[in-house]
């Protein structure tokens, strides 16, 4: 468990030393949160086994798939840079629901007959990385450091199949 909370430490300081954006804010917010939620996941015994799964023949991704002893699951990160009054996982709606299960399904096909029998669950971790400082009218959410401890919220088993 010290390594991964080292691995996380050292991408969250890389993180904070760059200074230009690589991409729009709201897609380095994304990919911000999805790293921390692949080590909060490992730092629970989940090992995971894909990051941004796609099928060509199939729109959107699946953000994280992970073994959860048992388990397949198929992990959809929301991340907030602040708490509205409307919690992040409620963005996932019936079509991302749909989404998923249809890329989930896709998933199950490429792997080998035993591992397709196991149980799916699907999950939604909702992230929060409010800065530890007051947000300024004029000062842009990036230009704080981020938050060495984000908040954390996983919900297992969010949706299901049907």
């Amino acid at each position: 468990m010290l390594w991964i909370n080292a691995q996380a430490w050292a991408l969250r300081r890389l993180a904070a030393l760059s200074r230009a954006p690589r991409s729009a804010a709201h897609l380095e917010t994304g990919a911000h949160g999805e790293r921390e939620a692949l080590f909060h996941l490992r730092r629970n015994g989940y090992i995971v086994v894909a990051r941004r799964w796609r099928n060509a023949k199939l729109r959107g991704d699946i953000d994280l798939i992970a073994w959860d002893r048992d388990t397949l699951c198929i992990i959809e990160v929301k991340t907030r840079t602040r708490r509205d009054a409307i919690p992040a996982e409620s963005a996932v709606d019936s079509d991302k629901q749909d989404t998923l299960r249809r890329l989930a399904r896709a998933y199950l096909r490429r792997l080998p007959p035993p591992a397709r029998e196991a149980t799916v669950r699907f999950d939604v971790i909702s992230i929060y990385l409010e800065s530890q400082y007051p947000e300024s009218q004029d000062a842009e959410p990036s230009s704080h450091p981020p938050n060495t401890t984000p908040h954390i919220e996983l919900n297992k088993g969010a949706f299901g199949w049907a």
